[in-house]
């Protein structure tokens, strides 16, 4: 079963909302080696005709202009190595990002004289796309691209150290417009999201209130009866069986509450 199924039996062994004091429980001082996050920021834009070059392609399997069957989004479309190269006129049909992870290039890190800890980052960073087209026979393909995105940011960079701080960026692509120009160029309108952040693996002492109780998986069922039997066996307490039921209530004025019990 998971964390959070209500019939887990040791809920207090495992995350979740902390009820109560949270001092409560804390066993140990543990110390841990994480991925620190100095500083990040965000940054959401929309591109407008940005022209993109695919670099590969591949066929949709069992796909055509038929049956368009993709709902799980590019991403999740089963392809096979091509048959036959796409047959103009080609048709856009959509796009997104690939992964989460951007790739980072031509980075320049320039602290500010005038503001301490803070540094001026430049850098380009990567955003893999899947670009999902269909040709004149009505066949799928997905091709393979990439969107550059120009960063010129403000970011609190740490001292020098041992252990030096290091650059990632998190990234999110979603296309609302396309069309083919020629020469394996896509010409896109993109809603682009890229988060930049400052990392560095330490080691942190954090309270600890032991380890996780791992709960044994549940097997998927149609229990249809499951969520009747989670119900109390006996009708909770209301307001009607408390004195503090406002006499101004219309409907207790009646001699009935409304709640199936009586005054």
């Amino acid at each position: 079963m998971s964390f959070y199924s209500y019939k887990n039996a040791n809920p207090c062994s495992c995350p979740g909302i902390i009820s109560g004091s949270a001092l409560d429980g804390l066993q140990e001082k543990v110390c841990v080696q994480v991925k620190r996050v100095y500083d990040s920021c965000l940054q959401q834009e929309q591109l407008d005709n940005k022209e993109v070059v695919i670099t590969s392609y591949a066929m949709v399997a069992g796909n055509n202009c038929g049956c368009s069957c993709n709902c799980g989004g590019v991403n999740d479309t089963e392809t096979v190595a091509p048959t036959s190269a796409p047959v103009p006129p080609i048709t856009f049909e959509s796009c997104r990002s690939t992964t989460t992870e951007g790739t980072i290039r031509n980075l320049t890190v320039e602290r500010l004289c005038d503001r301490p800890c803070f540094a001026r980052v430049r850098c380009k960073v990567d955003v893999p796309i899947d670009i999902l087209f269909v040709d004149s026979r009505c066949v799928e393909y997905i091709g393979k691209g990439v969107i550059t995105i120009d960063r010129d940011v403000l970011l609190s960079v740490p001292d020098e150290s041992i252990v030096p701080y290091c650059l990632e960026s998190m990234v999110s692509a979603i296309c609302v417009a396309g069309t083919y120009e020629g020469n394996n160029t896509f010409n896109l309108t993109v809603c682009v999201t890229v988060i930049l952040k400052v990392l560095a693996t330490v080691e942190i002492l954090v309270p600890s209130y032991g380890f996780c109780s791992i709960p044994p998986c549940e097997e998927f069922a149609e229990n249809v009866c499951d969520e009747f039997f989670s119900l109390p066996l006996f009708p909770p307490a209301s307001l009607c069986n408390n004195d503090e039921v406002s006499i101004s209530n219309a409907a207790c004025n009646t001699g009935s509450c409304g709640c199936g019990c009586r005054r």
